[in-house]
């Protein structure tokens, strides 16, 4: 009986040896690319404002402006272009008068076009700036001037 189960023993560790011989490994590999893209943050919107403009007292004028966000994933950087505006001649930008559409008023618009991204948790604030000259509305028809100028951004 002694042998038997001495015997038994044997024949067990034989076959798990060999059990343990078939063993073999694999290797997965894992990858991702994280795109680098940069969006406009938040409502997407900025605005500036002349206010009331006086042909009597015709000087420079500065818009009041609300700065869009922009983010871009960390580490890329951002391109902003314009489309100069929706009454815009070549390089000008300009206004244009709400009933007569031949009656247009120009205006500066410029803006920070760059940026280093850093994640949507720290967006970017524009930084743009406007202005009207005086000799630009001192002989301009009353009523109410507007654009709209769209920006584009890109990583």
């Amino acid at each position: 009986m002694k042998k038997l189960l001495t015997l038994s023993m044997i024949l067990g560790a034989v076959a798990l040896s060999g059990t343990a011989m078939a063993g073999d490994t694999a290797s997965v590999t894992v990858s991702a690319n994280v795109v680098g893209t940069c969006k406009f943050a938040g409502t997407k919107t900025g605005a500036v404002t002349f206010g009331a403009l006086d042909p009597s007292n015709a000087v420079l004028v500065n818009g009041t402006v609300t700065q869009p966000q922009f983010w871009c994933t960390k580490g890329t950087s951002a391109t902003i272009t314009d489309n100069k505006g929706l009454h815009g001649g070549g390089t000008t930008f300009q206004m244009q008068h709400s009933v007569t559409t031949s009656e247009l008023i120009p205006y500066t618009f410029t803006y920070t076009g760059t940026g280093l991204g850093t994640g949507p948790a720290t967006p970017i604030t524009m930084d743009i700036a406007a202005t009207v000259l005086g000799g630009s509305y001192s002989g301009s028809l009353a009523g109410n001037y507007a654009d709209t100028v769209t920006l584009t951004i890109n990583p």
